[in-house]
């Protein structure tokens, strides 16, 4: 397992677990970032990143990216 930070761009890869306090957990959940999800990075920019996860794009920064585990 990895976070999604260290994933490269166009891969898609596995949700395996969502870390970080209940809120945070539950915010994460309600964007589509659930266990055994699919995720898949577009872009990368000064940290923050562009994902593709339940057929949308979601803008999440670096922090929040660090809590989402895949692999």
């Amino acid at each position: 397992m990895m976070p999604l930070t260290m994933m490269k761009a166009g891969e898609p890869n596995v949700i395996r677990k969502v870390g970080g306090k209940e809120e945070t957990r539950r915010f994460l959940e309600n964007l589509g970032f659930v266990t055994g999800g699919i995720v898949t990075v577009v872009s990368e920019i000064g940290g923050n990143m562009i994902v593709n996860v339940k057929d949308s794009r979601v803008a999440i920064g670096k922090d929040m990216a660090n809590k989402i585990l895949v692999g």
